[in-house]
């Protein structure tokens, strides 16, 4: 992904304390095969789809262990003046920008609702090689209790557009660059099926080939199903926790319904 536009969905990590049952889950679930571990990088290794980098897997650093969390990534072309935006518009500035190696330059930071998600500046590393072909990441969206918040931050630090989405009862917008849908933000309530204690998060949606074969393969694995399978106009959808504590969403864009 060469020259994302500012606030594009660019990369996605995760931590976990048992790597190698993450890889093994993950393979099962979204078909990755995995990269050598950077032991430079604090044993940083990539996922792969069908050859192509798609997200990293990697193990917590000394204090960090704890429950596993997706960390999505936006684009920027400059992550200091970005960290710079996040701290004037209210949000929390978690790791100042670092560059790593050539590869790029990251920022992790948080809205004022809570919400954690990265910054990266491309240099050799342009994020993901690709989207929306399984085992690619296809969508992200925003849970958060305060959507006032999260709906006047992400505009102003990225550029973002807003667009209601027509779901009912639910509380759903898009964010849009250049007319384009990149982000959902869903406000998060009881009668959703969200705990009181469950923190706000972004769910990354991983495209599958088969949605119902994908959330099988994670149940045999210890993960849990929260939604789904559901056929949508968009696609075949389920949400699933895996066996690390980490939300996650597949769809199969092939299988569409009412």
């Amino acid at each position: 992904m060469a020259d994302a536009p500012e606030g594009t969905p660019i990369w996605a990590d995760a931590m976990f304390s048992d790597l190698e049952g993450a890889k093994a889950f993950y393979g099962e679930v979204l078909g990755w095969t995995f990269g050598e571990s950077s032991s430079e990088y604090g044993n940083y290794t990539q996922a792969y789809a069908d050859g192509k980098a798609v997200a990293a897997v990697v193990p917590p650093m000394p204090g960090q262990e704890g429950q596993s969390r997706w960390r999505l990534y936006l684009a920027s072309p400059d992550a200091a003046a970005t960290a710079g935006k996040i701290r004037q518009n209210g949000g929390t500035v978690l790791m100042e920008p670092m560059q790593v190696g050539e590869f790029g330059t990251m920022c992790l930071a948080q809205d004022p609702s809570g919400v954690a998600f990265g910054v990266w500046q491309p240099g050799t590393h342009k994020g993901f090689e690709a989207t929306n072909v399984p085992g690619s990441f296809y969508w992200a969206e925003i849970f958060t209790r305060e959507p006032g918040k999260s709906d006047a931050f992400f505009p102003a630090v990225f550029g973002y557009s807003v667009k209601a989405v027509s779901e009912g009862d639910e509380d759903l917008i898009a964010f849009e660059l250049r007319g384009q849908p990149v982000l959902g933000r869903m406000k998060m309530t009881d009668q959703g099926g969200f705990s009181s204690g469950t923190p706000p998060y972004i769910q990354a949606c991983w495209s599958v080939a088969d949605c119902d074969v994908a959330v099988k393969a994670a149940r045999n694995l210890g993960g849990e199903v929260v939604f789904g399978p559901r056929t949508m106009p968009f696609g075949r959808l389920a949400a699933v926790i895996d066996p690390y504590g980490a939300p996650f969403a597949v769809i199969d864009t092939s299988t569409t319904g009412r």
